[in-house]
């Protein structure tokens, strides 16, 4: 760190690495030194943005010229390993990457595995998990046990793109029972679904077993809930992809009482959930926090997915995590496989200033 900031490298610079970059360039204490993006037009009009020099193709020419004290990892899926990886090799001290972290689980162990045996923190990127409000119903409902010890769980719709946006689910599942996925049971629709290598149109229905023995039911269509509840005997927390609802005790007709409350203030709110994951990634990095996302939380997410798929491929039958075969993949849907340029979905130079936060645009 150079004058109390983090000098920071942004790998990838679609829609999301440009989100991620409008964060760092907000943020007092960091600085962006340097960028890498494989479109070169892209690449030149970011760094036109964010007033940023050192421009590279990929991520091993900047390394070789720029060690950046934090790295965020904003590729597609299938470039990701290579990047995280490079970044733990070239000396960082932290790297971020996003949702889905791989296809394959031995992709996602390698990434670990580089970034555990150098100390590198490895952050998990732009999950609800790191939501202020998320993380805060958590501490002041649950953990406190103001609602009392938990008895149940339940996913409403675990479908569509299951190693994608059901990572979302996984991680906030995780965070609220305090528990991971142990084992399970899955029954999958449509049957096509199955055969394909990706995870686009599959819809899970099933049960988790977590392992603190609480059990988990997923539905895959919502519910009308669409995200997901934890409860105990006399409260209930509901996640549905949006700030928490809180309920404790009941109403004397006997449905649930919501508790009504107000969340706590937070700093730069505009970026959401972004801002939380980020700042939890810096402190964890200066040694005075608590890493809100993971990279571990990313791969059993990935690993939890996975064996839904394999379970309703074998019949149904129970299946146990961790799983021993990890050579086991399941690719995200297109978009998050290859990225927007591949799947059509290609951004105009001028939509990269245009889709900018106000509050920058009128800086810039």
């Amino acid at each position: 760190m150079n004058d109390n900031k983090f000098r920071v490298a942004i790998i990838g610079c679609g829609r999301l690495g440009q989100h991620y970059g409008w964060c760092y360039d907000t943020f007092p204490d960091t600085e962006i030194v340097a960028i890498a993006e494989h479109n070169p037009d892209r690449l030149k009009r970011v760094g036109e943005i964010f007033g940023v020099k050192a421009l590279f193709p990929d991520a091993d020419s900047l390394l070789k010229e720029v060690v950046p004290d934090v790295a965020s990892v904003v590729t597609p899926t299938k470039f990701m390993k290579d990047a995280v990886i490079a970044c733990a090799e070239a000396g960082v001290k932290g790297v971020t990457t996003d949702k889905p972290i791989a296809a394959r689980l031995s992709d996602a162990d390698a990434m670990i595995e580089a970034c555990a045996s150098r100390g590198v923190v490895f952050g998990g990127g732009n999950l609800q998990r790191a939501m202020n409000e998320l993380q805060e119903t958590n501490r002041r409902f649950i953990r406190s046990g103001e609602i009392g010890d938990l008895v149940g769980a339940s996913i409403h719709g675990f479908g569509g793109e299951i190693s994608g946006g059901g990572c979302q689910h996984i991680c906030v599942l995780t965070l609220l029972t305090d528990a991971v996925v142990q084992e399970v049971i899955a029954w999958a629709s449509p049957a096509e679904a199955l055969d394909q290598n990706h995870d686009e149109g599959l819809v899970i229905n099933g049960r988790f077993l977590l392992s603190n023995g609480l059990q988990c039911q997923v539905f895959g269509q919502t519910t009308p809930s669409r995200g997901v509840d934890v409860w105990s005997q006399n409260g209930l927390v509901r996640w549905d992809w949006n700030p928490p609802e809180v309920y404790k005790g009941f109403t004397p007709t006997g449905q649930r009482q919501r508790v009504e409350f107000e969340f706590e203030s937070y700093e730069w709110s505009q970026f959401y959930y972004m801002t939380s994951s980020l700042r939890s990634f810096l402190a964890t990095v200066a040694g005075q926090g608590e890493l809100f996302v993971s990279g571990e939380n990313l791969r059993h997410a990935l690993e939890v997915a996975i064996a839904c798929k394999q379970s309703a491929l074998m019949g149904n039958i129970p299946v146990s995590l961790p799983l021993t075969d990890r050579s086991l993949a399941l690719e995200p849907r297109r978009y998050r496989w290859l990225g927007g340029d591949a799947d059509g979905k290609i951004q105009s130079m001028d939509d990269i200033f245009s889709e900018a936060p106000n509050h920058r645009k009128r800086d810039k």
